[in-house]
């Protein structure tokens, strides 16, 4: 691993970043934050450089939404090009990760934790918290690995 401090996590959409935080161990991920995407991808690697900042965090791992046969279709062509650009804006390394089902397993276990009592029209209002628990998927399953890829 690159070092011991925080690692934070990144899923990337169009109009939001689910953000997800390590313990300072690199054992658990939790979901931290969803960012509304702003005016501008540059304005977002700015507020992400200070999110790092704010959270001590010396690592930086970004989800691709790879093909379930492990391709780059337009979206993992766009997200492995936004981790670029990080990576020339951030102090610490900036890695990619695959993120297949990271959405899937992350409402899973919404639903999950919410019980049967849910109700259909509440959707719209759950998509935020989602965003930082794929987030967390997407964080726990490369710190699972212990960072090796």
């Amino acid at each position: 691993m690159a070092g011991s401090g925080r690692v934070i996590g990144l899923d990337l959409g169009e109009a939001r970043i689910g953000v997800a935080v390590s313990d300072s161990g690199r054992r658990l991920a939790t979901p931290y934050t969803v960012l509304e995407r702003g005016e501008s991808r540059a304005e977002d690697r700015r507020r992400l450089a200070a999110l790092v900042e704010e959270l001590a965090a010396d690592e930086v791992v970004v989800g691709i939404p790879l093909s379930l046969d492990g391709g780059e279709g337009p979206a993992a062509r766009a997200a492995r090009a936004e981790l670029e650009a990080l990576g020339l804006e951030l102090a610490v390394p900036v890695r990619s990760w695959d993120e297949r089902l990271s959405t899937v397993e992350a409402t899973r276990r919404r639903r999950l934790a919410e019980g049967p009592g849910r109700r259909r029209g509440a959707r719209r209002v759950a998509r935020r918290p989602v965003d930082a628990a794929a987030a967390a998927v997407i964080l726990q399953s490369f710190l699972d690995s212990s960072g090796r890829s």
